[in-house]
């Protein structure tokens, strides 16, 4: 984001869609850490907190009825339910944050970003994180001994069936090199906070350099 306040700017949804172990949150952190105008998108869940984590950073823990209040009151950019519980992108300071000049970075599956998109196809940007491969997709799942190999199989056969729609996104990234993959991801978040359509300041700019009169030679 410019430091010039006069250079009005329009913020951006950045969707950043992987399938478990590709690295998309070392990524994602990494991004957010290094771009002071760039925050990461806080989800409210019906479910409760785990040791370690904390209202606002984690998650906004809200009641099944809050969380019913906010959805007859359209307070969401897209929601699903997962194993019983419910989880769903607040509308309101997302969008408070673009008309600030701020962009909001979501870690976030498939559905959930086209759903986003579906709304506002102009503040979001969509980019999928690929592995070198399957074989390397599924060492790095066992190397972090969280899941069972029968939960690994799923994920990717799940992961086979979410590249397929790889031509839906807006940009697609290789993790085969970490520091190259943040180097593309950065990126493309700088090119697109310097979109025409998001430097609002532009307009008007334009305008006064059409009207001034020609310079003497």
């Amino acid at each position: 984001m410019s430091s010039d306040p006069a250079r009005k700017t329009r913020g951006l949804m950045l969707m950043i869609v992987a399938p478990s172990g590709v690295g998309k949150t070392s990524l994602t952190r990494r991004l957010v850490a290094d771009h002071s105008d760039l925050h990461l998108s806080i989800s409210a869940t019906t479910r409760q907190p785990r040791p370690g984590e904390h209202e606002g950073r984690d998650y906004h823990f809200v009641s099944p009825e809050d969380f019913d209040g906010m959805l007859q009151d359209d307070a969401f950019l897209e929601w699903a339910e997962v194993y019983g519980n419910r989880y769903g992108s607040p509308r309101a300071p997302i969008m408070e944050a673009l008309a600030r000049g701020e962009s909001a970075l979501f870690d976030i599956d498939y559905q959930g970003a086209m759903k986003i998109h579906a709304q506002a196809p102009d503040d979001a940007v969509l980019v999928y994180i690929l592995p070198p491969s399957l074989a390397e997709m599924s060492r790095r799942l066992l190397a972090r001994s969280q899941d069972s190999e029968e939960v690994i199989r799923e994920r990717i056969s799940r992961a086979k069936d979410e590249l397929s729609l790889w031509k839906t996104f807006d940009y697609v990234v290789l993790n085969d090199d970490f520091d190259g993959a943040y180097s593309e991801l950065a990126h493309i978040y700088h090119a697109e906070r310097l979109r025409a359509s998001r430097n609002l300041w532009l307009e008007p700019f334009v305008d006064e350099l059409l009207e001034e009169s020609l310079p003497e030679l």
